[in-house]
């Protein structure tokens, strides 16, 4: 009886609006005009007072659901956790008999099956028109374990239910007759329940928004990110098409990060968020869009998020290659306290404790995790310590998360060697130099994120969001690529040369604090035609940063700065809007347009800008403050044309951006931006959940690209840049227990306009026409995991077992001056057996001890104190992780 009162009242939400589109006000949906008195004589006025004149029953008035029951999740499909869901035209009789039920959205024939069986059981007060029941069709969504709500995807948890859409009356429609008569259906006379109760949602099917722009959309599940080990979140991204992650920097600096031909070393080019929170920072000292995701805990991401390209206008600042977004949460089956210790090779070390309350939605979770590492070969000693806490409500109409996350990590870093010195037998592949200046080099980090997010759907179809958010980021590194190459510029000889042979040792420094909103609202569907819909998005978002930086260099032995290179303050403010239409012509074609227009503004305190050397320095004082902004705005577009269930045809084209680096801009400048131009075409093959295939071409072309400079230890402009490649994904699960995927990526990433040589730099690493440094041509990426139970009972316990393995291949990557880096073959697999509350786990990383360069450089170095330092430039490099493995025991009370 709650359940149908539920859904009474959530069906009858949606009356006023259907009268209201049909040009009259509406009448409660339980109050029937008054009848005279029966005795009263027909031609006689009453004695009292005339009571106001009734308004005209509605014209049109959608059927209400009465009494409902969710679906019954199929047994056979159990094991496999899926929460797919099933779109039915419901076709009503005069007296809301249900008479068929129609797929419009097929999940597959169970789920399909189980649907429509449900429905055929559900009672409805029929539609009227005039006043007059009528035969209808509404439009329903019933879903399966839907997964939880988050801005992202518009989607909230219920066990099963149906989301109901504004029905669509067809008053013209053919009125079956019922064989028997049904009598008309009462009222309930009790209040209604809240809707969780019945697992029915006041949300509109439609209110979901189309996350799919273009071919090279992917969706990674949490049975895939599961399937393979993970060392550590950001592991994850290996999953990704196209996507190849390394740890370069060691246990406190982000990762190195190539996608479909971008060298985004620490994520210039891709637009990376978790949980809603965006990660890339503006301006950092370490590289434009600097973004660490050592704070990401593997077992709290439930699915990864990437599109490749730039087609939809939600996409902002570093969303060059893409953007790419780790959804939080915890599936009902993972529910509950977590225990989780695992020791490794090399006294590695990890601590994982996770608490997600039973019975509560998917998204509230809290999870700390430590790791501590000796190393592999010498100083990458490290630890780092995250916490992720993340809570969702509901309240009428209106769905709320918070969250919070805190993030530190300290290590020593082994730097680069040079091949030269290993192939001379002076150091070996995994060592460091023994050097001060490179026994000195660590890294320092920690991080906080907070962010609110409240979401509101109407039962018109219309829907909104907005989110606050707030940051601060400490980084500290210090490096050594070069040796001992450097002169100071502010210290001096007696004879009036820059003082050198200190060590190249490179302190960075910044500090950022940051706060950020964004918003949406998404109207109701217009109908102008039956074969017709179109709805249209708006949103805003924005962002202010506060940022100190600084880079010196240290003399090592008394760690000292005996040169000084960047000391500023940065202020940045970021306000973009965007609007979005989504056309749907029929169901065979699918239409988005929008556009995005960006303001950015800044105030830079260069206090070492226009430097002048120590003799000269009684004609100005060191220091250059200036303001600087700038406006870009392009199109986002994309097109689906779906001749059939299973296959959709995709092409889109997108016009995005990267802000510069502050402290490159002039007094008054107008701000460059980074010009993207990017465009797919491609298809998609899906048959049910068993089997979907995706293949894309694409072309990109960027106005100003940057790629890393090891002598300044950041990013620098090395001119226009273009890519063609093409990228296959295919998943697949063809039994209840299997499930792969495999991703193959091709690019031909071509350099168009190197900057010219200068008197300091005469013969430039990079050339016209040449392969863009460090990207792989080919990225290949295959997951397969099997999971289930093994014995039904043992000592009253199933034992479960499940096995996984995660192959990586990169292609030689071209390097400055002509040559080429070793091919990267990776394999890692696992192994586990779980029993009751325990399970316990194996996992072998690089099982096949293979030898590879995280990063790969060619640069002028000398590491001998002593000599003149060379101008010839020689290959470097930092060592890639050898075989390690991992022992973990998790238990779960």
């Amino acid at each position: 009886m709650r359940s149908a009162l539920t859904a009474l009242l959530l069906l009858a939400l949606a009356a006023p609006a259907s009268a209201q589109d049909a040009g009259v006000p509406a009448a409660p949906a339980d109050e029937a005009p008054p009848e005279p008195p029966p005795d009263a004589p027909e031609d006689e006025a009453p004695e009292a007072e005339p009571a106001p004149p009734e308004p005209p029953p509605p014209r049109m008035v959608p059927p209400r659901i009465v009494r409902s029951s969710p679906p019954e999740y199929p047994e056979s499909r159990l094991g496999e956790h899926l929460h797919p869901s099933v779109v039915l035209i419901v076709t009503l009789d005069p007296s809301g008999q249900v008479v068929d039920a129609e797929v419009e959205h097929s999940a597959d024939p169970d789920f399909d099956a189980a649907a429509q069986a449900a429905v055929r059981t559900w009672e409805f007060a029929a539609a009227q028109r005039e006043g007059q029941p009528i035969a209808s069709r509404v439009r329903v969504a019933v879903h399966f374990e839907l997964p939880a709500f988050d801005l992202a995807t518009g989607a909230e948890p219920v066990e099963g239910g149906a989301v109901v859409e504004p029905v669509e009356v067809l008053p013209d429609h053919p009125q079956p007759q019922p064989e028997t008569e049904v009598e008309p259906v009462e009222e309930a006379e009790e209040a209604p329940e809240p809707a969780e109760e019945l697992g029915v949602t006041a949300a509109i099917e439609h209110e979901v928004r189309d996350e799919d722009r273009g071919a090279s959309s992917f969706e990674i599940d949490r049975d895939v990110l599961a399937s393979a080990p993970r060392q550590e979140g950001a592991d994850l991204l290996l999953s990704v098409p196209g996507v190849f992650a390394a740890r370069a920097e060691g246990m406190a600096v982000g990762h190195r990060i190539n996608l479909r031909g971008f060298d985004a070393e620490h994520g210039q080019d891709i637009e990376l968020s978790v949980g809603g929170l965006p990660i890339n920072l503006p301006s950092h000292v370490h590289g434009q869009g600097y973004a660490d995701l050592g704070l990401l805990i593997p077992e709290a991401v439930r699915r990864v998020r990437a599109t490749e390209g730039v087609y939809d206008p939600r996409q902002g600042d570093f969303a060059v290659a893409g953007s790419i977004a780790f959804d939080l949460g915890v599936p009902e089956d993972e529910r509950g306290f977590r225990v989780q210790s695992g020791y490794g090779l090399y006294d590695t070390f990890e601590q994982l404790v996770l608490w997600a309350p039973e019975g509560e939605r998917e998204e509230t979770f809290g999870a700390v995790q430590y790791r501590r590492t000796g190393g592999y070969g010498q100083r990458r000693q490290g630890d780092a310590i995250s916490a992720i806490v993340q809570a969702g409500a509901r309240s009428g109409d209106w769905r709320l998360r918070g969250l919070g996350i805190l993030y530190g990590a300290r290590a020593n870093l082994a730097g680069v060697i040079r091949v030269d010195d290993l192939e001379a037998e002076r150091i070996g592949y995994y060592d460091a130099y023994g050097l001060p200046t490179a026994q000195s080099q660590s890294a320092t980090s920690g991080r906080f994120l907070a962010g609110f997010f409240a979401d509101h759907r109407s039962d018109t179809g219309a829907g909104g969001g907005v989110g606050l958010w707030i940051g601060g980021d400490l980084f500290r590194v210090q490096e050594n690529f070069t040796g001992f190459t450097r002169r100071s510029r502010s210290v001096f000889t007696p004879t009036g040369r820059g003082v050198a042979g200190r060590g190249d040792l490179i302190e960075q420094r910044n500090r950022t604090m940051s706060a950020g909103l964004n918003g949406r609202f998404r109207t109701a569907a217009w109908t102008p035609w039956d074969w017709a819909s179109a709805r249209l998005e708006l949103g805003l978002d924005g962002r202010v940063d506060f940022v100190e930086q600084a880079q010196n260099l240290l003399d090592a032995e008394q760690n000292r700065t005996w040169d000084e290179l960047i000391d500023a303050d940065v202020f940045a403010a970021n306000t973009a809007l965007w609007g979005d239409v989504e056309l749907q012509l029929t169901d065979l074609v699918t239409v988005h347009a929008g556009a995005r227009a960006a303001l950015v503004v800044y105030e830079i305190d260069d206090r070492l800008g226009n430097f002048i050397e120590a003799e000269r320095r009684e004609s100005f004082l060191v220091g250059y403050r200036r303001s600087a902004g700038g406006v870009t705005a392009g199109p986002r577009a994309s097109v689906e044309v779906k001749p059939l269930e299973i296959l959709a045809f995709r092409a889109a084209y997108g016009h995005g951006y990267r802000s510069p680096q502050a402290r490159t801009l002039a007094d008054g400048e107008t701000a460059p931006f980074t010009e993207v131009r990017s465009a797919d075409l491609g298809a998609v093959l899906e048959l049910d959940r068993a089997l979907r295939v995706q293949v894309a071409g694409f072309w990109t072309e960027l106005s100003d690209d940057i790629a890393f400079e090891p002598r300044e230890g950041r990013l620098e402009r090395i001119g226009a840049t273009r890519r063609i490649g093409a990228v296959l994904h295919a998943q697949a699960r063809p039994l209840d227990w299997l499930i792969g995927a495999l991703s193959v990526t091709y690019v031909d990433a071509e350099l168009l306009e190197p900057p010219p040589g200068t008197a300091s730099d005469p013969q430039p690493a990079f050339e016209p026409g040449q392969n863009l440094p460090y990207v792989p041509p080919v990225v290949i990426r295959a997951d397969l995991g099997a999971r289930g139970t093994l014995v039904d009972d043992v000592l009253g316990q199933k034992l479960r077992g499940h096995v996984g393995a995660g192959y990586s291949f990169l292609s030689p990557r071209p390097l400055p001056f002509g040559g080429f880096a070793d091919p990267v073959s990776l394999f890692d697999a696992s192994a586990g057996l779980g029993w009751g509350p325990v399970d316990l786990d194996v996992s072998f990383f690089n099982l096949f001890d293979v030898r590879y360069a995280a990063s790969e450089f060619v640069f002028a170095s000398s590491w001998d104190p002593d000599a003149i330092p060379s101008r010839v430039p020689a290959r470097h490099l930092a060592a890639g992780s050898p075989f390690t493995f991992m022992v973990t025991l998790g238990i779960s009370p």
